[in-house]
């Protein structure tokens, strides 16, 4: 496939190395050592220039394109040079990252001739609701309708449970509809084979029902009780649509916002949620307000030192679950180490929703783990198959795990003894290297 990809930052670096293996790659750019740096690490073709420039695409090859992601920062360059790309290429997949909500309504309305439109806020907002749903997961994303859940979790080296954590997984005492797709300890990958244990340290992948998540998430870390008050530092846009998520969730939610208009504004258009004016940082406010008794805080402010220094401040008033948006990658990694329980990359969840398009044309969905490494994938099972009629123990052992079915609508967990069938969905585990090889599979 010949994939155009609209901009160099993170977002399209994320997408390029997902999809530079399996695809022909042209990147376009207005800044040549962003574009410099994505060749050095990727057989793809370069072009400086603007993506909105009708001349820029034509002569980088564009109307060959069989998918065209516009990708920037700036959603008026990734409307316009997919605009143009429509005209120039009307045969392609067109992909368009948005940073406004507004942008994405209208898309739905149908006033915007895309095949796809991605907002950044709307992902961020949907994976702080699904992390708020299983207080302790690392990550977690829901497949299938919301009949499958993922989490990525870190078995917490306080916890004790002597029928589960140390035991082999054919003798561990687990909850019920879930499987365990992937053991992660240090940089190595283990197959959860029934000999092996799941230790205080390792993050385990598990695909599962929605209760069976919940389930996991008190097992394998220090309980933590429900979720039904949030603080959330920042009224920005992410900020805003997180709010809304919540509220519609029926969990209450007070906004910290230090600009006094903003915080004026917010509050009209969010009337069931309460306002605060001022920066959160202050630790008499935080008492003042009784932010410790908020099961859940929030940190959406546009700087990721702001957010780490207020996710400290929290912690220290006593606020059980900290969330932290990070906007620079390496964020991620500090926010984690400093002890902030999730952190939220907003590039990465666009990349995911992105990178599906250029997947085989039966897959429904897909999520990176672990920066990449590994991939969930929701795929349909064709007919000609060679898996199709094999029950699950007498299937190879390759390192990709099948966690789910989904079958005339319905979700299962399969055992040994089940057979796959043609036009199953399927919801496997897998490193995302090895992605291109198990479509063909299936």
């Amino acid at each position: 496939m010949r994939i155009f990809v609209i901009g160099a930052g993170q977002v399209g670096t994320t997408i390029v190395e997902a999809l530079h293996a399996e695809h022909q790659l042209t990147v376009v750019d207005t800044d040549a050592g962003r574009l410099q740096a994505v060749s050095q690490r990727f057989d793809v073709t370069i072009v400086t220039g603007n993506g909105a420039s009708r001349q820029t695409l034509v002569e980088a090859g564009v109307r060959d394109a069989d998918l065209f992601i516009a990708c920037t920062s700036r959603d008026e360059i990734n409307i316009i040079s997919s605009l143009l790309s429509r005209k120039l290429a009307p045969s392609a997949k067109t992909i368009v990252r948005t940073g406004n909500v507004e942008y994405l309504h209208v898309w739905r309305e149908r006033e915007l001739d895309f095949d796809h439109m991605v907002s950044s806020e709307e992902e961020t907002a949907l994976a702080i609701s699904q992390n708020i749903g299983v207080p302790a997961a690392k990550q977690t994303d829901v497949f299938a309708g919301g009949q499958v859940q993922i989490v990525e979790l870190e078995v917490d080296s306080h916890v004790r449970h002597p029928q589960s954590i140390g035991v082999p997984l054919r003798d561990a005492s687990l909850p019920d509809d879930s499987r365990i797709v992937g053991i992660i300890r240090g940089d190595q990958q283990i197959l959860p084979r029934g000999a092996e244990k799941i230790e205080a340290g390792d993050r385990i992948i598990v695909i599962g029902s929605p209760r069976a998540a919940r389930e996991w998430s008190g097992l394998m870390t220090r309980g933590r009780r429900r979720v039904d008050d949030v603080v959330i530092f920042g009224a920005g846009r992410a900020g805003v649509a997180t709010a809304r998520l919540l509220l519609k969730e029926g969990i209450g939610v007070r906004l910290i916002e230090p600009n006094a208009e903003r915080a004026r504004e917010v509050a009209d258009l969010l009337p069931k949620a309460r306002v605060l004016q001022a920066t959160g940082l202050d630790p008499e406010f935080l008492q003042r307000e009784r932010i410790s008794q908020s099961e859940a805080a929030v940190f959406a402010m546009r700087d990721d030192a702001k957010n780490l220094y207020a996710a400290t401040l929290a912690r220290l008033q006593g606020v059980d679950l900290t969330i932290a948006i990070a906007h620079e990658a390496v964020s991620v990694r500090v926010f984690e180490q400093a002890g902030v329980d999730v952190a939220i990359d907003p590039r990465r969840l666009t990349a995911e929703e992105i990178v599906r398009f250029a997947h085989d044309p039966r897959t429904q969905q897909v999520a990176m783990f672990e920066g990449d490494r590994y991939e969930v994938v929701d795929i349909v099972v064709r007919d000609e198959s060679d898996l199709v009629g094999k029950p699950f123990r007498e299937m190879p052992m390759t390192g990709t795990l099948i966690g789910a079915i989904v079958r005339d609508g319905a979700a299962f967990f399969p055992h040994g003894d089940d057979v796959l069938q043609a036009g199953d969905r399927v919801i496997l585990f897998t490193e995302s290297r090895r992605v291109a090889e198990v479509e063909r599979a299936l």
